[in-house]
């Protein structure tokens, strides 16, 4: 009995000891050898299914940072599932609906649209579904989404985004609100304003702007807020906006709260400082993170998300605390 006790000593020290030098060589290369095969590793697929291409056609207009954001999670997805990720939009319908045949023409593995504006490509839709593409609709049209055949809707529902937008301003006592509509025709922002209209203690009108020019934009804000002092709460649609808001708001000399749609850096300094009241997140990484993943998913599994219903990204309401929290992923362009 002595012997194989000695006997386990003597292999535990041996083994002892060869731990040891193992560790002391992880210590000292280790971390930089995993640093080295992470960098490595980036942006290889996880998977080892074939090839698919995906194309995204949305109706983002040039410089629209809420779209940046969902490119940026519509690619990292395609990286994970290897897939070939391509992207084309246009703030007009028919040229959507241009790329829209672009892509079915293309034999595209799978489609992924936004429905700003339905009707324009309700047609060129029933073709990408009667050539056995599956779609999936992102962030606006979501009430057409299941009738147009796409397998599922992933955004926020509008109306009850706005109805939360509603609550809160009632919350903060807000009495008399103005909502800035920039893209005359958008279903999505009709929704928005309508739900905010619903739940508001107070009263609500809507100001319709040209999206496209800026300057436009502020003067007919700032014009508005000077012809009625009364107005207490500016909502805009869109992070873009929201400065420009808080321009023609200090140029009016008005005290009205600034609130907006989406989220993105300027937006959030403003939260911070108190420039803007709060912050409605819809999450668009999320929104083309998911689109890609799910596609991947049906594919490869013939999966399905949602159950006939849309699939909730939003909303999140966002005050100065929350864009203290989120300010790294902020800042990476993930939030």
């Amino acid at each position: 009995m002595a012997r194989v006790r000695t006997g386990v000593r003597v292999v535990g020290a041996v083994l002892a000891a060869v731990l040891g030098a193992s560790l002391v060589g992880c210590s000292s290369t280790g971390g930089k050898r995993a640093e080295e095969r992470a960098k490595a590793e980036a942006g290889r697929p996880a998977v080892s299914t074939q090839r698919w291409t995906v194309a995204m056609v949305t109706h983002a207009g040039d410089g629209d940072t809420f779209w940046d954001i969902v490119q940026k999670g519509a690619k990292e997805a395609a990286a994970k599932d290897n897939i070939n990720f391509v992207y084309a939009h246009d703030d007009q319908a028919q040229q959507q609906a241009q790329f829209v045949q672009n892509a079915i023409d293309q034999k595209v593995d799978g489609l992924i649209v936004s429905l700003a504006k339905p009707e324009a490509l309700k047609d060129v839709l029933a073709k990408a579904v009667k050539a056995g593409i599956p779609v999936i609709t992102v962030n606006s049209g979501s009430a057409q989404s299941a009738e147009y055949g796409a397998l599922t809707h992933i955004g926020q529902d509008e109306e009850i985004a706005g109805e939360a937008v509603g609550t809160e301003l009632t919350r903060r006592g807000r009495k008399k609100a103005v909502c800035v509509l920039h893209e005359q025709g958008n279903v999505g922002h009709e929704q928005r304003c309508a739900g905010a209209k619903k739940t508001f203690g107070g009263s609500l009108e809507n100001l319709y702007v040209e999206g496209t020019n800026m300057p436009s934009v502020q003067a007919a804000l700032q014009a508005k807020l000077q012809a009625d002092p009364s107005i207490d709460a500016i909502l805009t649609l869109g992070a873009p906006f929201a400065p420009t808001a808080v321009k023609a708001k200090d140029a009016a000399g008005s005290e009205a709260e600034v609130d907006t749609f989406d989220l993105n850096e300027s937006v959030a300094r403003d939260l911070k400082s108190g420039a803007l009241g709060f912050a409605v997140d819809q999450q668009p990484y999320l929104q083309g993170y998911e689109a890609v993943d799910l596609l991947w998913l049906y594919r490869y599994n013939a999966d399905v998300l949602g159950g006939g219903r849309p699939v909730l990204t939003g909303p999140q309401i966002v005050t100065a605390a929350e864009a203290a929290k989120l300010e790294e992923f902020i800042k990476r362009g993930s939030r």
